[in-house]
């Protein structure tokens, strides 16, 4: 946790708590947007250009927020106009840390150790806790944003001048179902799974768990009728928000979160879907389990002997 600028305690998992101990996750602190003309965005002020080279994303294999971001960065062709850095699965008692796992990459430039140091280059006297994705802009050495749902936005429209690749994933006759569907997943799922997790009253945790296995089973029933994707057969960001969350379910929710009542492998509809999506092009290489596996099992305090699960192995 950063404290005007100061890194102040050991990294805990629980960001913050309700009286019934419900788990309340943080605001994103950096909302600026690229466009395509460096005019301001919905939020945060103007002159991020959409513009070759100049921007760098750090995320987390582990992490399903920062994962959503890759996935669009790859749908929408951005491999070659925006670099990634992969942070160390394993949390810190100061965080996301640069190298020392395989697969994940030093900071080559800023040279910081811990992904804190970038939010205080950003503002020397910023608050908070220092989360992945990170969408840096590495011509004038600041966050541009840090909230997922803002990135995929972003990476969907601003660049389009220069990479006209892949689908729409928010087109404007969708626009509203999107919306609500994205903020009921979230909401009952993808945020869902970490309010059982990180529980800590038995009344909370049901709640949770009950809102988690609703949501799927609605989720199951939507999907049974042979549509492709949620909204058909037009893949979508919620796709890609659903996704995230799916393919961590029996790989960590499952078991480290409680949330325990059957295997996503069980919901025909539902693992037949997360396959579709994951034999998208490019998509497989989002992925990775040990990352995700490693990084899960080292929250101390939801697993203190820290020990890794060997399977699944494959997904």
């Amino acid at each position: 946790m950063l404290m005007n600028g100061v890194w102040q305690e050991k990294w805990q998992p629980v960001q913050a708590k309700d009286e019934q101990g419900r788990f309340i996750r943080q605001d994103s602190s950096f909302r600026h947007w690229i466009t395509p003309d460096g005019a301001p965005g919905p939020t945060g002020s103007g002159g991020f250009k959409a513009e070759p080279g100049r921007y760098h994303l750090y995320i987390g294999y582990i992490c399903p927020w920062a994962s959503r971001t890759l996935m669009v960065r790859q749908l929408k062709g951005l491999q070659d106009i925006i670099g990634v850095t992969v942070v160390n699965p394993r949390l810190t008692d100061q965080g996301w840390q640069f190298g020392g796992f395989p697969g994940a990459d030093e900071d080559s430039l800023t040279g910081a150790r811990y992904l804190h140091e970038l939010y205080t280059r950003a503002d020397p006297q910023v608050s908070g806790r220092a989360t992945v994705p990170v969408l840096w802009d590495k011509q004038t050495g600041t966050i541009v944003n840090n909230e997922s749902a803002d990135i995929v936005r972003m990476f969907n429209d601003a660049f389009s001048y220069l990479v006209d690749q892949g689908p729409d994933l928010y087109p404007q006759v969708l626009a509203t179902e999107i919306d609500a569907l994205n903020q009921a997943i979230y909401t009952d799922l993808n945020n869902g799974v970490y309010q059982a997790g990180f529980a800590s009253s038995q009344q909370a945790y049901e709640e949770a768990y009950t809102r988690v296995f609703a949501k799927l089973d609605e989720l199951e029933s939507r999907l049974s009728d042979g549509r492709r994707y949620l909204f058909g057969e037009t893949l979508t960001e919620t796709d890609i928000r659903l996704f995230v969350t799916l393919i961590r379910f029996d790989v960590a929710y499952h078991g480290l979160f409680k949330c325990n009542r059957n295997t996503l492998r069980s919901m025909t509809a539902l693992h037949d879907y997360l396959h579709r999506i994951l034999a998208l092009e490019g998509i497989a290489n989002t992925v990775q389990l040990d990352h995700i596996k490693a990084g899960y099992y080292s929250i101390e305090a939801l697993n203190p002997s820290g020990i890794v699960p060997a399977g699944p192995d494959a997904i």
